[in-house]
């Protein structure tokens, strides 16, 4: 198991030590998510899933409004930014110091929710290629910046997805990513692999197997692979049955050096990160029994 580093971000003012790893909860403002049940459409939805999170023990509220699965159909800007506007008037109506993340490629988007919503963190799925205004947004909002690995864009990214070396293409990718962030004085940032996105099946199972590299960058590495097909499809099973194939990979990932876990199903997750922490803590006997649930 990989040692792990102290690592924060600061997230409104929040210092956040990553040292100990952290569950992000999924909220989609989508109609067409690929796994159904994380859609929320009307208020309550919205309101009860918030709660959720919270109560299951996520730190963070990860908010889409975009979905990004393969083969996704294009959503205007308008509509992305209305339906932001509606999940957040809810999510802070009911959690007023929830730190919320918002996952969109658009800066001008990133822009209104930072600004008018405070809105703690950007997730951007494309890493500044699909908005190239995005990486001089964010540096002047000053908000940590979750930057993900996509080959192509989600309309075509499993097409026929190639690399000549998995590894080694997508540690220059960040590599340059980072610099050029960096450079524009962004100081918080996360890498996501991107696993699920412009990736075979045996692309993803290297990527987890090699996760333990991206440390090399000494920054916090969020890993997403709730329900994804990665899990369904090796299993033979539907989204709605990989919630044991879920915990196993985000066990790995926690293993290998995950800082954020974002899911679907925030419980599951966090008694990972709780089963986890205690392999790496002196806890005695009587320790074990007082902490356990």
């Amino acid at each position: 198991m990989i040692q792990k580093t102290t690592k924060y971000i600061n997230a409104n003012g929040k210092l956040i030590d990553l040292s100990h790893p952290q569950v992000m909860g999924i909220l989609n403002l989508t109609p067409d998510s690929f796994y159904a049940e994380s859609r929320k459409q009307t208020e309550k939805e919205i309101a009860d899933r918030t709660h959720q999170i919270i109560k299951e023990g996520g730190s963070f509220i990860d908010v889409g409004a975009y979905s990004s699965r393969p083969n996704a159909m294009n959503v205007s800007v308008q509509e992305e930014t209305e339906r932001l506007r509606k999940g957040l008037d809810i999510i802070f109506k009911e959690q007023p110091d929830a730190i919320v993340s918002v996952d969109t490629f658009r800066a001008d988007v990133a822009k209104m929710c930072v600004e008018e919503y405070g809105v703690a963190i950007i997730n951007d799925i494309s890493a500044g290629e699909m908005d190239k205004t995005m990486f001089p947004t964010v540096a002047r909002l000053g908000v940590p910046y979750i930057m993900m690995h996509m080959q192509g864009t989600p309309q075509n990214m499993q097409a026929n997805p190639h690399y000549d070396n998995l590894l080694t293409e997508i540690l220059y990718y960040f590599s340059e990513k980072v610099q050029r962030l960096r450079d524009l004085g962004v100081k918080d940032l996360i890498i996501d692999p991107g696993f699920g996105f412009g990736k075979t099946l045996p692309h993803n199972y290297e990527l987890l197997e090699k996760l333990e590299s991206f440390s090399i960058f000494n920054l916090p590495i969020l890993v997403g692979v709730s329900r994804k097909s990665m899990i369904y499809k090796l299993l033979g099973c539907a989204p709605e049955d990989a919630l044991n194939g879920t915990s196993v990979i985000n066990t790995i990932a926690l293993m290998k050096g995950a800082d954020i876990l974002r899911v679907h199903d925030v419980k599951p997750a966090a008694e990972a990160v709780k089963i986890l922490s205690a392999l790496t803590t002196n806890f005695s006997e009587k320790n074990i029994l007082t902490h356990a649930f």
